[in-house]
């Protein structure tokens, strides 16, 4: 038996949701007959692009510009919550419930926050929403970077800021498991569509071990219904660099409408 690092840390929140990924971790590696490396000692970077990675997931915007080419897309998640399914989500673009404002365009010059410059759901989706409403390459009046969805979360209800997109998934969970969370503010708008988190392994993965992994998460899932059942999660689809072209499509609208930086 060979050991691989296994890691799901793009939903590591709430509690609940932690757990269900840990449980199902566990049992692919069972059906694969492999153990599991502490990976503790790993940055994100360093996990997604170790040799000896089995399955980890990844944000779509990095594996289009960090990792293309680097790494073997092995699936993606079909979740079935309320606003993702079929394999696509979508950013929630949230403010505070007392905030008077109605529309996108009435955020103009108002506060922003995103979680990082390199996140799709972040700040991807949110340029190529507002590209249409900046003007002279600016939308907002100052844009802060919270580090993490649940952080911008904090910084809205903190009225640290007037305006966040948030990925739908974790809006999903936290409104399920942790409503204090979310309570006190309101969906202003949503962004396009977008492919949901690659799961993703070593760029050496044959086809037919893609393959193999995929069916091993798939047959996880049907071994774990409370599993499905907690992380909204039906289905691992068969997925590639290609399905995630779209947020690179994206990202050009807005540059070719004068807004290539978020601010």
């Amino acid at each position: 038996m060979s050991d691989h690092y296994a890691e799901l840390l793009m939903y590591v929140a709430p509690d609940p949701i932690q757990q269900a990924n840990q449980q199902w971790l566990t049992r692919i590696l069972e059906r694969l007959g492999l153990g599991r490396r502490d990976a503790a000692h790993l940055d994100l970077l360093g996990l997604w692009l170790a040799p000896e990675l089995l399955v980890t997931q990844t944000c779509g915007y990095p594996l289009m510009t960090q990792l293309r080419g680097q790494v073997r897309v092995i699936g993606r998640p079909r979740y079935e919550l309320p606003h993702s399914s079929n394999g696509a989500h979508r950013s929630l673009l949230l403010a505070r419930a007392d905030n008077p404002h109605t529309d996108l365009a009435q955020f103009y010059q108002s506060r922003g926050v995103i979680n990082g410059h390199d996140s799709n759901s972040g700040m991807n989706l949110l340029r190529e929403r507002l590209a249409p409403l900046q003007q002279d390459g600016r939308f907002f009046s100052s844009v802060g970077i919270s580090g993490a969805h649940r952080e911008s979360l904090r910084w809205l209800r903190e009225d640290r800021a007037d305006l966040a997109a948030i990925d739908s998934v974790t809006y999903d969970y936290l409104a399920r498991f942790a409503p204090q969370e979310v309570a006190g503010l309101r969906v202003v708008s949503h962004s396009a569509p977008s492919p949901t988190l690659p799961y993703i392994g070593p760029h050496s993965l044959s086809e037919a071990q893609v393959a193999t992994i995929r069916a091993a998460m798939n047959l996880a899932l049907q071994d774990l219904p409370h599993v499905v059942e907690t992380l909204g999660l039906h289905a691992v689809l068969p997925a590639s660099e290609d399905d995630y072209q779209v947020l690179l499509d994206y990202q050009q609208h807005a540059a070719s409408l004068g807004y290539p930086v978020l601010e």
